[in-house]
């Protein structure tokens, strides 16, 4: 239960909603409804034109609830390539009502994530769910044949940072948004499924998977999943990290990490579970296939 501040209940002439985003890398945004800015906790927020939100939902039980916020790219602190760069991806949300003329009255209205963003033309519409959304996503593990790690993280235990598996390098060649051209000496395919990031330029700091590798000239091409929040341009630098298909041939023999494999390469497919033995077939006298 809300402990509503006394100041609050006597009418709503003098309210105003406030919106605070952390991002993850540490940028704290704010912004409200009302006409003029509101600074308390060290936290200026942004009267922004055309600036709304719909109510948050909040009901018993484990459902997903939550709102909308929606508007045009008109703060100087909030800009499109951020937003296409994924800058807002996973944002912390904090919703305050505050009585504009003693800013010290207020209360917490709703406390989430962002999650889905859309944007048409100039505007933007960001979904802000529930912090009962973690509740939704996948736990623990799951027995399939391929590695349930990611590249790099903490159960995998590769260093991505060693000389042979990321490559510091300029752009050549590009069409600004989806296609980097590197020299360089390249394994290849080593970086189908890697990551490029910008180290300077228009887009530095933000981070692209990697679609495909292929041969250019004296280097490679590198074709990413998604275009880029701003335009690339020559001689940006950029941080080439390798990518893994998570099989356990790639495990064993790119990476000598078998040890750490996250898979179970040998559980029968759905074909195999489905299929019946026919008389006199080799091999079906219960004993193992892989010795």
């Amino acid at each position: 239960m809300k402990n509503i501040p006394a100041a609050l209940t006597g009418g709503a002439m003098t309210l105003a909603r406030c919106w605070r985003i952390r991002r993850a890398d540490g940028v704290v945004l704010g912004f409200t409804d009302h006409d003029q800015d509101l600074i308390y906790d060290g936290v200026t927020h942004a009267a922004i034109p055309g600036f709304e939100a719909s109510a948050m939902e909040a009901e018993l039980g484990f459902a997903i609830a939550g709102g909308e916020a929606s508007g045009v790219l008109a703060s100087p602190g909030l800009m499109e390539s951020d937003i296409v760069n994924g800058r807002y991806d996973g944002a912390r949300v904090e919703i305050d009502l505050v009585d504009w003329t003693a800013l010290d009255q207020r209360v917490r209205l709703e406390a989430g994530v962002i999650g889905e963003i859309r944007r048409a033309g100039s505007g933007f519409a960001a979904e802000i769910r529930s912090l009962a959304h973690r509740l939704d996503e996948e736990r623990g593990r799951l027995f399939r044949a391929s590695c349930a790690a990611d590249l790099g993280d903490a159960a995998c235990g590769i260093s991505l940072e060693v000389s042979k598996f990321r490559f510091d390098g300029v752009v050549k060649e590009t069409d600004g948004r989806l296609v980097i051209v590197l020299d360089g000496a390249f394994r290849t395919d080593a970086f189908n499924g890697g990551t490029v990031q910008f180290t300077n330029g228009a887009n530095q700091g933000a981070t692209f998977e990697i679609r495909l590798q292929t041969a250019r000239n004296a280097g490679a091409a590198f074709t990413l999943w998604q275009p880029t929040g701003a335009v690339i341009a020559v001689g940006d630098t950029v941080t080439l990290r390798v990518g893994c298909d998570k099989r356990l041939a790639t495990c064993r023999d790119v990476f000598q990490n078998t040890l750490n494999f996250r898979g179970f390469p040998h559980m029968p497919g759905n074909d195999f579970v489905v299929a019946s033995v026919a008389d006199g077939e080799a091999g079906m006298d219960g004993g193992s296939f892989f010795r």
